[in-house]
This record gives structure tokens, sequence and C-alpha cells, in this order.
């Protein structure tokens, strides 16, 4: 089996060069990681103590794989409290993408980051032989046969965090049961986002002794502060403290975009800035490469805007209309300058993006039909009017509008969205404070270095 799919994963990756090789030529990705990925030679941690000063615990090391920028985001806060409770422990942090890797150099500064192997048994082994880590934990949802067989062989714990399972992925797991179900099997414990998720991975034949639910971490990452000096910062950054002469301005955030959501929201804007002159729009969109085709969509417009890339710390003045976000990382600190919120990868094809942080804020939010990716808390929002759903994109104009005529309405969903928020929080301790028994080295079970 191993060698099945090291020959089908270079198959896929032969087959897809020429748009790997593409995107690297046009959009300057995947120009990285490849020795890391290909042959697992990720840079060595600092070296433990040595196995003659048995005076010494060995610090124990997590290996924490997060495929991209989104997930990174789930195990911040996780991290955060595992060294606060543990300062002596050892956090090695992995991705898979460009944008993932940049991130993770600027939230984990302090740790080992590195990408990720690919799935081929030799990636694998080399990275596990480098790291040598106590314990893996994935985010989200991945499965790779190869990693998950490698660590169980060597008796290392893995762990899933934050996890999740759709239903049209359940149905085509259960088409594969034969080869899936073994893997999941040598997964330690999966710490689920919900009840539904948990049902669904006992349905594949999981052990329910070995799956709980801890909540959605993502509800603890999203910080409710509008005072946080990141915020401040971006506030001043905007020129957008109030003016006691004049009215204050109305933001309106657009985050996590994708095509033709851009398009959409820079339409609906055209029409609203004559009845709404004090508005304002953030534009953040989802994928870096995207930066410079958006950015020649919003000089199209014809509004006055300016963009993050060329802003550096100066003041941006009170001129601009619109401000594209061209940059990674920075989207939770935007959206605590937003008074309306829409959440794009909702009116395309992507299953929609993270709700969860502009609700934090008390921002009035809104999205697209299609989020299925975060279905659970939709269902929260919609449960306790949280939030607002469009079923076409023409709804989202007279919205905006509403939003800003009326001004009770929108202060009333912005409440019940943070209250919401602040209800579902807990999920970091629960995971964290399982992890812990899973670690052969955690302090209530100390083992000197052999």
């Amino acid at each position: 089996m191993p060698y099945l799919l090291n020959f089908l994963y270079a198959l896929l990756l032969v087959l897809a060069s020429p748009w790997i090789l593409w995107r690297r030529i046009t959009q300057g990705r995947y120009r990285r990681g490849w020795r890391e990925k290909l042959l697992g030679f990720i840079p060595e941690p600092a070296a433990r103590p040595s196995a003659t000063d048995l005076s010494q615990q060995r610090p124990p090391r997590i290996w924490f794989h997060a495929v991209s920028v989104g997930e990174l985001q789930v195990i911040r806060p996780v991290i955060e409290l595992a060294i606060s409770e543990w300062p002596e422990l050892q956090v090695i942090v992995t991705t898979s993408t460009d944008s993932g890797y940049e991130l993770a150099k600027k939230l984990y500064a302090k740790h080992h980051v590195g990408f990720a192997p690919l799935d081929f048994t030799w990636a694998v082994h080399k990275a596990l032989d480098r790291i040598e880590p106590d314990l893996v934990v994935m985010t989200e949802m991945e499965l790779w046969p190869n990693w998950y067989r490698a660590t169980f062989q060597r008796k290392i714990p893995i762990a899933i965090i934050n996890a999740r399972l759709s239903e049209r992925s359940l149905r085509g797991y259960q088409r594969a049961a034969r080869w899936i179900v073994p893997t999941l099997k040598q997964v330690a414990w999966i710490g689920a986002q919900s009840a539904t998720y948990r049902d669904r991975f006992l349905k594949l034949g999981y052990p329910e002794t070995q799956i709980e639910v801890t909540g959605n971490i993502k509800f603890d990452g999203a910080t409710p502060d509008r005072e946080h000096p990141e915020v401040v910062h971006r506030r001043q950054l905007l020129s957008l403290t109030k003016s006691p002469s004049a009215d204050p301005p109305i933001v309106w955030l657009c985050g996590s975009t994708q095509a033709p959501e851009e398009a959409l929201c820079l339409h609906a804007m055209k029409n609203l800035l004559p009845r709404f002159p004090h508005l304002r729009m953030i534009l953040v969109p989802r994928h870096a490469e995207r930066f410079d085709e958006v950015a020649r969509l919003v000089e199209s417009s014809g509004l006055p805007w300016i963009r993050r890339s060329q802003l550096h710390d100066d003041p941006a003045g009170t001129e601009w209309r619109i401000f594209l976000a061209d940059s990674v990382g920075e989207l939770r600190w935007w959206w605590g300058l937003a008074d309306i919120g829409f959440v794009g990868g909702s009116f395309g094809s992507r299953g929609g993006q993270n709700m969860i942080e502009p609700c934090a804020y008390g921002v009035a939010t809104s999205f697209g039909p299609n989020t299925r990716n975060f279905a659970d808390v939709v269902q929260l929002l919609m449960e306790s009017q949280g939030a607002v759903q469009f079923q076409d994109p023409s709804e989202l104009e007279p919205w905006v509008a509403a939003m800003i005529e009326k001004s009770a309405e929108r202060c009333e969903l912005q409440a019940r969205a943070k209250e919401l928020v602040q209800k579902q929080r807990g999920a970091v301790q629960r995971t964290w404070s399982r992890l812990t028994t899973l670690i052969p080295r955690h302090p209530d079970r100390p083992i000197l270095v052999e």
C-alpha cells in the first residue's frame, strides 16, 4: 500500500508539474520548500539535553501542522496556552503553502517553522527523524496515510484538533472506507468542533472513546477588543478617527473575497456612495496571488483608493473611499475597524470563510448562500439572529443601505453577534487539556532522558 501511494503521488505530481511551473512563473508561488516537501529535510530543532545529563528532563516536542493561513490562525491560541502553561515545551510548526509559511514566520517567530513533507514515505520518515516529536497535531481534517502510518509505527500519538467533516466528505470517505477507516483509526484522539461532526466520524467507524466535542477554537481565537493596539494602529493608519465636525465614517469591510465577489461589492459601493458619502470600503481578497488583479478592478471603478502595500506606516489621509488590504495575516485586525461586513467565499464555490471574527467584534455581518465549510457556525448565527445570509447577490446592496440608515437595527444585529461568540468560548482550554494527556513527557508523568 505505501508503495502504491508513492507511485500515485509521484504520478499526480508529474501531471500537475506544468500547472505548478506556470503558477511559479506567473504568480511567484511554489518557489520554496521543495527540499522539505519532497525529501523531508525540515531544519532540525535545537538539540535537547544530552543523554549523559540525567539531571535534566528531556523537553517534550509537539509538531503542529496547519495547511495554510486559516489553520495557522486556529492553532495560535492553542500554542500560546501551551507555552504559558509549559514554558520548556518545544513547538514545531509546519505548513504547506507559501502564504502560510510567510504568516507562520510572523506568528511563530520564537518557534521552529518549516514546510511540511508531502505524503511520500521517505519524506515523512526523514522529517520524523529530524524532528523527533512526542506528539503530532493536525488541524481541522487531513488524512495522509503514509504520515499517519509512520507516526503510528513509531508509537508517536497523532491528534486532530478543531476537527470537522462535511456530509460530502463523509460520503466520499465511505466509498473508500476500506482504505480510509484503517488510516483514521491510527489517530489517537480527535477533538471535534460539534456533535454533528463527531457523529460523522463515528459513522466512519472511529472509536467513540477517542473522540470528544471540544467546540470550535475559532470562537476563542477571535478577539472582541476594538481597542487592541493592532486595531488602534490600523484605525490611525486609515485616518478613521472620528471628527466632531463631520459625520463619522461608516466602514463596510468585504473580507476573504474571491471572484466575482470583488466586482459585486465594488458595483454596490459605486451605487451607495452618492447617498452615503461618509461610507468607506475595506476590501480584503482571499488569495495573495489575486492582489494585483483586484487592484485593477478597484482602479477601474474610478473611486479614490489606496492599497496596503503602498501605504507602509504613513497615514492615508481622508480622501480615500476604498482601501485594498493586499497583505496576508492582517484581516483579523481590519475587522476591528468595520461597522458592516460581508464574508466572502460565499457567493462563489469556496464554501464560505470565517464569519466568527467579524461577529466577535460586533460587526453587522452578512454572507452568501454557499457556507458549507461553516455550516454549524451559520446554524448558530441564524438561530440567534446574529447575522444575515443572502440567497442572491442582488440582496447585498439594499441591505448595506438599510444598515447605514437604520442604526438601531444595525446595533441590535451587532450585539447579538457579539453575545453568541462570547457564549461559545472555551474550546482552546478543552483541547489543550486533552492534548497534554497524550504526551508521554507530561509534567505529571516525567521521563528522564534515557
